[in-house]
C-alpha cells in the first residue's frame, strides 16, 4: 500500500476484545510493525497516548487510555518469537514497559538496521521511507497532543501511516543485512536496546557523567553517587522528571559545599518543583550522612578530560575508528562512541561494556595496541 492508497486511518479500537481480536491471527512466526505516541511533559515515565499495529496488511490504532493493555500484549508479542518491527525503539520501549517490561521477543529496529546498511547513524523514519520505499510522508503532526480525546482524522492518518510502511522496509533492510552478514550484529544491537530499556533502577554509577567532579576526592564522588541515585529513585516513585526533583548544578553543589541546616538547603535548592518537605528532608539527612569506606570502594572512579598520553591515544584510536568505519561502510559512532574510548583509556585498558560483543571481536586488538605505555 502506498501514501496515496490509504485515504482513511486504521480502525480505532476502544475496547478489550477489539484488541484480542486484531491479535488473534498473529502466528509466532508473524512480523509485526508497531509505533507508539507518547507524551513526556510533567513526568519521569513517557505517557503512552496510542499504540499502532501493522500485520499483513491490516493495521489498528489501539486507545491505551480506554483498552486495559495489562496482560493483552506480552502473549503476542513477548511469550512468543513474533518479530516486532520498530523505529529508533528505546522510547517507545520505555512508554510500552509496564505492559511489556523487558521488550518484545524480537526486536527489529529500522533505524539501527540502516545504520548497519550503510544510510547513516540515527537516520529518521521520514527519510528511511523516502529513500526505500519512494514515500513522502506528512510530518505536520510531529508535535501534536496524542492525549486528547477525540483526536483528529489528521492525527489517525499521520499515526496510521507511521506503521504501514514497516513491513517493506523491514524487508529491504533484512535483505541487505544478510547480503552484508551484518543480521547478527544487528539483533545484538537490538537486544542491547531492550536491556537498556527494561532497566528499573536506572544507571548504578551516575556520577560517572559528571566530568566536573572527576578532581573530587573519593568521598565526595561517593556522595554525589548517593544524591544521584536518590534523585533518580525519587524521580521514579513520584513520576516526576529528575530536574524537578534536583538539577545538577544542585547535586554539585550540595556535594562541593554541604549545608548545615535545613533552611540553608531550603534556600539553596529553591524553585525546585517537585521537592516538597518530606523529600527536602531526605535529601538533607541524606547529605549529613557520614560517608562509608564500602560506598567509596563501590563507586567508580569519574574519568576526567583526557590530557597528554591520553588525549594522544584517543586520537588515534579515532583515526583508527574512522579507517575501519570506512571500510565497512558504517558510521564511525556506530563503532565506538568517543566515551568509550575515553572510559578504555582512562582507566587503563579495562575493556568497556558498551564495547561487549561484536564491537569486542572487531575492536579490541585494534584499540587494546594503541593504549599509552604505562610502564
Amino acid at each position: 500500500m502506498t501514501t496515496s492508497d490509504l485515504a482513511h486511518p486504521a480502525p480505532w479500537i476502544d475496547h478489550r476484545e477489539g484488541l484480542d481480536a486484531w491479535l488473534a491471527p498473529i502466528a509466532p512466526s508473524a512480523v509485526v510493525g508497531l509505533d507508539t505516541e507518547f507524551m513526556r511533559r510533567n513526568t519521569f515515565y513517557p505517557q503512552l497516548a496510542l499504540l499502532q499495529l501493522a500485520h499483513e496488511g491490516r493495521y489498528a490504532l489501539i486507545d491505551p487510555l480506554a483498552v486495559p493493555l495489562d496482560d493483552a500484549l506480552a502473549p503476542v508479542f513477548a511469550a512468543q518469537p513474533v518479530v516486532t518491527v520498530m523505529h529508533s525503539a528505546g522510547e517507545d520501549l520505555e512508554a510500552m514497559a509496564p505492559f511489556l517490561p523487558d521488550g518484545p521477543h524480537t526486536l527489529f529496529d529500522t533505524q539501527i538496521a540502516a545504520a548497519f546498511v550503510g544510510m547513516g547513524l540515527g537516520i529518521s523514519y521520514r527519510a528511511l521511507v523516502a529513500e526505500l520505499v519512494g514515500e513522502e510522508l506528512d510530518k505536520g503532526e510531529t508535535r501534536s497532543d496524542w492525549l486528547q480525546r477525540p483526536l483528529t482524522e489528521s492525527q489517525k492518518l499521520y499515526a496510521t501511516l507511521d506503521v504501514v510502511h514497516l513491513h517493506p522496509v523491514h524487508a529491504i533492510l533484512s535483505e541487505r543485512l544478510a547480503e552484508r552478514g551484518r543480521a547478527h550484529w544487528h539483533a545484538e544491537d537490538c537486544a542491547r536496546m531492550k536491556r537498556r530499556a527494561s532497566q528499573r533502577q536506572g544507571d548504578a554509577q551516575p556520577q560517572r557523567g559528571f566530568k566536573a567532579a572527576s578532581e573530587w576526592a573519593p568521598e565526595q564522588q561517593a556522595l554525589l553517587r548517593r544524591i544521584l541515585r536518590w534523585r533518580e529513585a525519587s524521580a521514579r516513585t513520584l513520576d516526576k522528571p529528575r530536574s524537578w526533583l534536583l538539577e545538577d548544578n544542585h547535586a554539585l553543589d550540595l556535594v562541593a559545599s554541604i549545608p548545615k541546616t535545613p533552611a540553608e538547603l531550603d534556600e539553596r535548592v529553591r524553585g525546585t518543583r517537585a521537592l516538597r518537605s518530606a523529600q527536602r528532608q531526605e535529601l538533607f539527612d541524606l547529605v549529613r550522612q557520614p560517608v562509608t569506606a564500602d560506598e567509596v570502594e563501590s563507586t567508580a572512579a569519574i574519568i576526567g578530560h583526557p590530557v597528554g598520553d591520553a588525549k594522544r591515544a584517543i586520537n588515534e584510536m579515532r583515526s583508527a575508528i574512522d579507517t575501519l568505519a570506512t571500510q565497512l561502510d558504517v558510521p564511525p559512532g556506530l563503532l565506538c562512541a568517543r566515551r568509550s574510548m575515553e572510559e578504555l583509556v582512562m582507566s587503563g585498558g579495562v575493556w568497556p561494556e558498551a564495547l561487549e560483543g561484536w564491537r569486542r571481536e572487531v575492536l579490541h586488538d585494534r584499540l587494546c595496541a594503541l593504549l599509552p605505555d604505562r610502564g
